[in-house]
């Protein structure tokens, strides 16, 4: 979030500089089932954004002193990989990939039903092969339909959508530009069916209004890729090809 006043975002007609709406989203692409070698899997591709997840269990936890007596652990990794963006990234963990693994992990946690699996660990694999703007959003997408292919009992899918504020304005679903130099980023994990929200955070300065804006555009937002994540599962448990 950079809150460059100097870097115009914003096109004269009020439309963005992609051509999109302030309340439109990027184009998003989901399919499961795309690791025969993963208990569950799915691909998401939302703008320039594009993530692979694999799930593997429920199994044994181990070590045994990482063990829950009434739920399972939801071992949750996020990953960028080296060639994601534009300047190579080292490989390995960093602050910011921990730091969303963690948020990540709270955030499924709320919709699967952990209390089935004591004793249990169901690892998230989350890769990131291309990066522009919402990274974290698009793995939380990508995981929640992932989870749902390996026959995870869930309360709901997640989605994961982001609003934000450019030149004063509330928009749905940052590019890279609008990222970099916007006023505010507002991502969310919201689960459409019941309307719950499952994480929130915020970077950057919105008025109870604008806030209540954002959210709304994010309800909106994540309603479309729900849809998308739904089609996604039937086309898979329905004969369609999603290798």
């Amino acid at each position: 979030m950079g809150g460059y006043g100097d870097v115009k975002l914003l096109n004269d007609d009020g439309s963005r500089l992609d051509g999109r709406a302030i309340d439109e989203m990027r184009p998003v692409e989901i399919r499961a089932g795309v690791l025969p070698v993963a208990d569950g899997s799915a691909y998401v591709k939302h703008g320039l954004n594009e993530a692979i997840v694999a799930v593997y269990g429920p199994m044994e936890a181990h070590p045994r002193r990482i063990q829950l007596q009434d739920q399972a652990v939801l071992d949750v990794r996020y990953n960028m990989a080296p060639f994601s963006t534009s300047d190579r990234i080292r490989p390995g963990f960093n602050r910011r990939s921990r730091e969303i693994s963690k948020v990540t992990a709270e955030a499924l946690s709320s919709v699967v039903l952990v209390e089935r699996y004591p004793r249990s660990k169901i690892r998230v694999e989350i890769e990131i092969l291309s990066a522009e703007a919402g990274t974290r959003c698009v793995g939380i997408t990508a995981a929640a339909v992932a989870l749902a292919d390996a026959g995870i009992p869930m309360r709901d899918l997640l989605v994961g959508v982001a609003a934000g504020k450019v030149e004063d304005t509330v928009v749905l679903d940052l590019d890279k530009a609008e990222d970099n130099y916007g006023q505010a980023d507002l991502p969310m994990g919201i689960m459409p069916a019941t309307g719950e929200i499952a994480f929130m955070q915020m970077d950057g300065d919105l008025s109870m209004d604008e806030l209540n804006t954002a959210v709304e555009y994010c309800f909106k937002g994540a309603a479309d890729i729900y849809e998308l994540q739904k089609a996604a599962l039937k086309d898979r448990y329905n004969g369609g090809d999603s290798q």
